[in-house]
């Protein structure tokens, strides 16, 4: 077994036996019992990571979940590759997959998103999964590939690479990842469950009010730029968003030029 197998394994596969690079047709993915370790959510026609790279900080900022693997399609569009310690069902890692849509990507069309697994409820036969990253897509020369979070804005043209990725390249972008535990997937789905406040009680202005009163993007900014156990990319991009607030001159704060943000 090579580094790049033994990553896809011990992120990835159900089973220890399995080996993800010989089956083309990703049924190993998914165990006997019609349960996943992998969730994996594509945005497509076009490539549009700056939609998609929501759900890749959002699920590291709001939801406190280590961050998934990113890859391209080779076809199309941009994946996100999640991980979980426990298999769980396939309807189980459906529902939370739909969840960070509606939350992160309501406003994309549906039929530009895949979630997988997926499940025909009219059929029988096991869920559907993602095809193992990467593989060549047909006879043409294009891969699919993991690909690293600075990068994926070079593939919103062409979402592939045009020769075989180097397994111990892909091994390496894969190595640094961690899977879901099962307490924070069972903490994640609670979050991402709708509030329902009575309206009879009245409360439910009041705490979207406050909500919003404690929204401070300046502090939100500065945590996630000084929360070392998010992801290095995510935490440089904060630090760009803040440095309007600063005076570089002289190292003081200052209001931001709101034009050259707008």
């Amino acid at each position: 077994m090579n580094r790049l197998q033994h990553e896809l394994q011990r992120l990835y596969l159900p089973q220890a036996d399995v080996r993800l690079d010989r089956d083309p047709d990703a049924e190993g993915l998914v165990d006997a019992q019609g349960r996943v370790r992998t969730m994996v959510m594509e945005l497509a026609r076009p490539a549009d990571w700056s939609a998609l790279s929501a759900v890749w900080g959002g699920v590291q900022v709001d939801l406190a979940l280590p961050a998934p693997a990113i890859a391209v399609n080779g076809i199309d569009g941009c994946q996100l590759w999640f991980s979980l310690l426990e298999p769980v069902p396939a309807s189980q890692a459906g529902a939370f997959l739909d969840a960070l849509r509606r939350r992160y990507l309501g406003d994309i069309a549906l039929f530009r998103v895949a979630m997988l697994p997926a499940s025909d409820v009219a059929s029988s036969s096991p869920p559907r999964h993602a095809r193992p990253v990467p593989a060549q897509q047909g006879d043409c020369s294009q891969w699919s590939a993991f690909v690293a979070s600075d990068l994926v804005p070079m593939f919103a043209d062409e979402p592939w690479l045009a020769v075989q990725p180097n397994p111990d390249g892909q091994a390496q972008l894969l190595a640094p990842l961690k899977s879901i535990s099962p307490a924070e997937f069972e903490l994640a789905l609670q979050r991402l469950r709708p509030a329902v406040v009575p309206a009879a009680t009245g409360l439910a202005a009041p705490a979207a009010a406050q909500a919003a009163a404690s929204l401070d993007p300046r502090r939100f900014l500065l945590d996630v730029m000084n929360n070392a156990s998010l992801d290095l990319a995510l935490r440089i991009e904060a630090a760009k968003a803040l440095l309007p607030w600063f005076d570089t001159g002289r190292g003081q704060r200052q209001e931001p030029d709101r034009d050259r943000l707008s």
